[in-house]
């Protein structure tokens, strides 16, 4: 599946942004992923891209580093069999999502992440439990999520996340940090209608082929079976001149009267 969040905000007059896209799987295995922060400072700015991918049984990770004029690559791997159960930016965004739409996280959720440094460590989530959160001028109840990355010795980097019950985060934070990000306005409900498109089949080559190679199968088929059992031509040719004699009214009911003595077993009146 296709994940794609972005959000864009200022502060104190900087302009500010994060963007992630993420390709995962339904196992919430991250496949390729691209995260990209930046913070436009007078001056210079402050620009970060991090892309993952597998590959050949691989984790390849690569960040660019981009402060005012000087850039900073950086590119590692690990083995797969090492980060599994790996939450990256993108996974953990899915997760607090599917969180918020169940109302419920289980206890003791510890996975695999990545640091800073690209480092492997731990990250861990908890419940904050439930918070009155005003979102375009209403009132909606919100569920907390706080997210940890333990960095080693160093302090962990914490964030208290809520979301709605739909699964929009309404409200984002990091622990130590003055900035608060929060949930503007609901973006618009869009109504998905599914308009019946006519199939011209006739018009498509390929169709018509299958079709007229299928009609030709059954045509051949049906008069093999009528070979193999001339006495249906038989039945039928006496049921029609009994049917053109009598003429009945009701055409139905002969018909189930004439073959009722086939039958194995009687019809129940």
């Amino acid at each position: 599946m296709l994940l794609h969040a972005q959000s864009q905000g200022v502060i104190d007059g900087s302009p500010c942004g994060t963007t992630v896209t993420a390709y995962i799987s339904v196992e919430l295995e991250v496949l390729e992923e691209d995260y990209h922060e930046y913070v436009e400072l007078e001056g210079h700015n402050v620009d970060k891209k991090c892309h993952l991918v597998q590959r050949d049984g691989q984790m390849v990770i690569s960040t660019v580093t981009t402060v005012g004029q000087e850039e900073t690559e950086e590119s590692v791997s690990y083995p797969m069999s090492v980060l599994r159960g790996l939450v990256t930016e993108g996974s953990s965004l899915l997760m607090m999502r599917l969180i918020a739409l169940r109302q419920k996280l289980p206890k003791n959720m510890s996975f695999i992440s990545l640091d800073q440094r690209l480092q492997t460590s731990h990250t861990t989530f908890n419940e904050l439990g439930l918070k009155q959160l005003e979102v375009g001028g209403d009132v909606l109840e919100g569920i907390g999520v706080q997210r940890t990355v333990h960095c080693g010795e160093d302090t962990p980097a914490v964030w208290q996340c809520y979301l709605l019950d739909d699964g929009h985060l309404a409200s984002r934070m990091q622990v130590g940090s003055p900035v608060t990000m929060k949930l503007v306005q609901l973006p618009p409900k869009t109504e998905k209608s599914l308009e019946k498109i006519p199939l011209a089949w006739e018009e498509d080559l390929q169709m018509v082929s299958e079709f007229s190679d299928r009609k030709e199968e059954l045509k051949a088929d049906h008069a093999s079976y009528l070979r193999q059992h001339p006495e249906i031509r038989a039945l039928l040719s006496d049921f029609l001149l009994s049917l053109l004699l009598r003429k009945p009214d009701n055409v139905f009911q002969f018909a189930r009267e004439y073959f009722l003595p086939f039958a194995p077993r009687r019809f129940p009146e």
